[in-house]
């Protein structure tokens, strides 16, 4: 062995002075902080969660009302070329159209949202590595 003694056994425990009462209580008090970061992560990404929610959910109100308008224009423009002649109508028709085009991108993007949407991915991380740290703590 070398003149320097090897301090950590792994046999002795690391603080013998500490009583059980004080390694649980500073044990205790570790969870709980633990726990309270938890819980301000959880609030965190909660939020971001909702704010992207909200987006996905503001580009499908537009898509509705795109999609409103284009059945508007579109039986406007058809009433209109039933009853007159082919040029106002066509117009009408073309508007109405259009309308259904940006309908139905809107809505393609409010999807791709809403698929973007994860519930606390990193909330569920960490509370995985908590727990194999408490169970690390047992043995």
């Amino acid at each position: 062995m070398s003149s320097s003694q090897d301090t950590s056994r792994p046999t002795e425990p690391r603080r013998p002075e500490a009583s059980l009462g004080e390694l649980f209580k500073e044990m205790t008090s570790e969870l709980s902080g633990i726990f309270r970061q938890e819980v301000e992560l959880a609030k965190v990404e909660t939020r971001e969660e909702v704010q992207r929610g909200t987006k996905a959910v503001a580009a499908m109100v537009v898509a509705g009302v795109g999609a409103l308008l284009a059945v508007l224009f579109v039986s406007l423009a058809l009433a209109l070329l039933l009853a007159q002649g082919l040029n106002t109508a066509l117009s009408f028709l073309i508007v109405g159209v259009l309308w259904a085009i940006v309908a139905a991108v809107l809505i393609s993007v409010g999807r791709k949202k809403l698929r973007d949407v994860r519930p606390l991915p990193e909330t569920t991380a960490s509370i995985k590595e908590d727990m194999q740290w408490a169970k690390g703590l047992k043995s």
